[in-house]
């Protein structure tokens, strides 16, 4: 197997900490490749290997090397030091019209603004798309850095998120857009 196809190919990946709960990155030699939530054991068991085999690589679990920077980049994100991830992504666990909306997403929808389903959409040329933009929004490898929380109903509801809502609405606090909860 020559080193297209895989052979020698390494996914490294690491659990952080984050101000919405534990998040399991992965990275590999293009860029981060995945964020998932709610970290636990079962997906630090599962997520790794599942990653790794959609990817034709091996996991690796480190902290250091490709995912320094990404590490470094969530914690001041929710430090609440940082608007933009400025990060070499690798795309290629999502592809097709999936990979166009969220290339949108991330590059078009500002830290502290929100768009709608309908609207993302039609930035990309299907505007009767709303519920495939959902869709991908659910498929998104990348969330957090590629900011599908920001992503929202045209009547001012949250939407769906694949976090959870409350984590959703966590962020969109974080970013300013929601107020603070009273208690």
């Amino acid at each position: 197997m020559d080193s297209a196809q895989g052979e020698g190919r390494t996914v490294e990946w690491a659990v952080v900490s984050g101000g919405i709960g534990p998040l399991l990155l992965a990275a590999t030699a293009d860029g981060l490749v995945g964020v998932v939530f709610h970290a636990g054991e079962e997906v630090r068991r599962e997520a790794p290997g599942r990653i790794a085999a959609r990817l034709g690589a091996e996991p690796v679990e480190t902290a250091t090397g490709r995912l320094a920077e990404p590490i470094r980049m969530l914690e001041a994100y929710f430090a609440g030091r940082l608007r933009e991830f400025r990060l070499p992504l690798d795309w290629s666990l999502t592809s097709g019209f999936n990979r166009q909306v969220l290339r949108e997403l991330a590059s078009g929808v500002p830290y502290g603004t929100v768009v709608g389903y309908g609207e993302l959409a039609a930035r990309v040329g299907q505007p009767g798309a709303a519920q495939a933009v959902g869709a991908a929004m659910g498929a998104n490898p990348l969330p957090v850095v590629v900011p599908c929380h920001r992503v929202v109903e045209a009547d001012g509801g949250l939407g769906g998120f694949g976090g959870g809502l409350e984590t959703k609405r966590r962020l969109l606090v974080l970013e300013g857009v929601l107020p603070e909860p009273l208690f």
